[in-house]
């Protein structure tokens, strides 16, 4: 079954019913077609608005399969909508339910919703591993990482067996963080690994050693500068964006209000994103291959970590042509969230409204410089914690190389900023081996320690 592409009225899902062969299951085949399409979620309310009309109520496993859409597409506020919908009419839910709401609500803003659900799961039964981990990675992405080691260790004592993901995201996330005890228990991490003869992947033994590294000079033993923004930095950025880079003057000379408008509506109704990405500028990346498939090998790259994707294009990529074949781009759009703007569009501000707008996590992928940018902000304060900004989020491709980094979340490279430091006495200076233009992405590996005798 083919689901529509807009919204039906009452008779048109009648009708398409009455085509299936076994109507009485018609919902759920249809919502099942959904979810493998990725159909947009006014589709799937229009049925569900349609079946409570017809019949009265809307049918349990109808409401788990719409969640389902729900989840996969970031909908928190509908999300919410399910979740009360079900504790107003069934007195339990099952795991599949629990899994499902608990792992769509972690990743957003509302995630002690999460953990409250994983409290209720704990009084009817051991929480799935996906209960846990959601709730640990959640936990553990808001710093608080005391939680996380909690959750950690209680799934244990219930001998529910934590994937390499979620003890990866230990290390991920505790980079920087001064304190005695959550070293304790990440030793521990590697001694649980030991004792059940465990090997990790190429990946996490990165996040280890980026770990021990670290925020630290090997050399001194000095604390280097963090790259994350602070909450109050990070909001003053956007603030400042939004205003003179955004909504500045420059935007809409290739941009209208109205298509600009629209986006806005886009982005808010899927946030938030993990990865922006500057479609039209990535498929240029190989001058030999065809653009799609450039674009095609970046998102599947990205894509793999579960990564939720937002793709800048235009609208002529939707035209069946020589560089945009259109069975490539129908497969991207199954792994990605595509917004198309006009050929003639301005899409930076597109990139940089939806990047921020999905939170400090979000990142994003484009080979221009962004110096335009970093201009219209009036004070040298706003434009150091801009290119701060960037260096820590922006995704490029690697010289000689795969086509980008290939996990996402290994950026940025390092949890300290890559800029000349000093404490007063000590200096340390990041440098490159050969002489190149300077591009504020280009993070170099080499740093020279000099200290004053």
């Amino acid at each position: 079954v083919q689901p529509p592409e807009k919204p039906l009225q009452a008779e048109e899902w009648n009708k398409l019913r009455e085509d299936l062969q076994l109507p009485e299951i018609f919902e759920e085949v249809m919502l099942n077609s959904m979810i493998r399409c990725h159909s947009p979620i006014d589709v799937a309310k229009s049925l569900l608005t349609h079946l409570a009309k017809r019949n009265g109520d809307i049918a349990y496993s109808v409401l788990v399969k719409y969640l389902t859409l729900c989840v996969q597409q970031g909908h928190v506020s509908e999300i919410r909508d399910v979740y009360d919908i079900m504790k107003g009419r069934f007195k339990i839910l099952e795991s599949g339910a629990y899994n499902l709401l608990i792992k769509g609500l972690s990743s957003s803003d509302e995630w002690r919703i999460a953990l409250a659900l994983l409290e209720e799961v704990k009084k009817i039964m051991i929480p799935s591993r996906t209960c846990y981990e959601s709730c640990i990675k959640a936990a553990s992405r808001h710093r608080e990482m005391k939680l996380a080691l909690e959750l950690y260790h209680e799934m244990l004592a219930k001998d529910v067996v934590p994937t390499l993901d979620v003890l990866q995201s230990f290390f991920d996330f505790s980079r920087g963080m001064k304190d005695a005890e959550l070293q304790k228990e990440l030793f521990g991490i590697l001694l649980y690994l030991r004792e059940n003869q465990i090997y990790p992947h190429k990946t996490f033994m990165r996040s280890i050693k980026l770990w021990f590294e670290s925020g630290q000079c090997p050399v001194c033993n000095h604390q280097l500068e963090e790259s994350n923004l602070t909450e109050e930095e990070y909001s003053n950025l956007s603030e400042r964006i939004i205003r003179d880079v955004i909504h500045g003057t420059d935007t809409f000379r290739k941009t209208s209000p109205k298509e600009f408008e629209a986006f806005q509506t886009f982005v808010e109704s899927r946030l938030p994103f993990d990865i922006v990405i500057d479609g039209l500028n990535v498929s240029h990346v190989k001058s030999r291959k065809m653009q799609c498939e450039n674009l095609f090998d970046a998102v599947n790259c990205l894509a793999k970590e579960n990564a939720r994707l937002l793709v800048l294009g235009r609208k002529h990529m939707l035209m069946n042509s020589s560089h945009w074949k259109r069975e490539i781009m129908k497969e991207m759009q199954s792994k990605a969230d595509f917004f198309f703007a006009e050929n003639i569009s301005e899409d930076d501000a597109f990139l940089l409204y939806a990047t921020l707008r999905s939170g400090q996590h979000c990142r994003f992928v484009t080979r221009d410089f962004l110096r335009d940018h970093k201009a219209c902000l009036s004070d040298s304060l706003t434009r150091h914690l801009f290119r701060k900004w960037q260096r820590g989020h922006q995704i490029v491709k690697k010289k000689k190389s795969c086509f980008f980094f290939s996990v996402f979340s290994q950026q940025p490279a390092f949890r300290y900023d890559c800029v000349v430091q000093t404490t007063g006495d000590t200096w340390h200076i990041p440098y490159k081996n050969v002489f190149e233009e300077k591009y504020s992405y280009q993070i170099p590996r080499n740093w020279l320690c000099i200290q004053q005798k």
